[in-house]
């Protein structure tokens, strides 16, 4: 059974930017990132598909420069916002792995899914 997970509320995550979170802890914990662009939303498990490592450079800055791509700053790959496509860097044509999230009315952050069997019993931000 799929069971939602409160993340945090909207406005905790800055306009055009992401929050890191962690989920779980030991062998089921789990990382993931929300991006934000106004209301919209895009969530992906927190590892690059190259190498496994965290994709942000410092907590929660997952985004270039000129904030277009997602960054990671292991091997410098850059991936779409919306996809989670590689088009540039070791794992060029990858993808990231999506979470599936959502924004209730009460402008909470939900993510829809656990990103892994075993489940998570807490959530952190990063």
């Amino acid at each position: 059974m799929t069971e939602a997970v409160p993340l945090c509320r909207l406005e905790e995550i800055e306009d055009g930017e992401g929050k890191g979170f962690v989920l779980g802890s030991g062998t089921a914990r789990r990382e993931l990132f929300v991006l934000r662009e106004g209301r919209r939303l895009w969530g992906y498990v927190n590892a690059c598909p190259h190498a496994g490592t965290p994709l942000d450079w410092r907590p929660d800055r997952f985004l270039d420069a000129a904030g277009d791509h997602i960054l990671c700053a292991t091997h410098g790959a850059l991936f779409e916002i919306e996809s989670g496509l590689c088009i540039a860097g070791p794992c060029k044509g990858d993808s990231l792995t999506p979470l599936p999230v959502a924004l209730d009315e009460e402008d909470r952050v939900w993510l829809l899914e656990q990103p892994s069997e075993g489940g998570s019993k807490g959530v952190s931000s990063s």
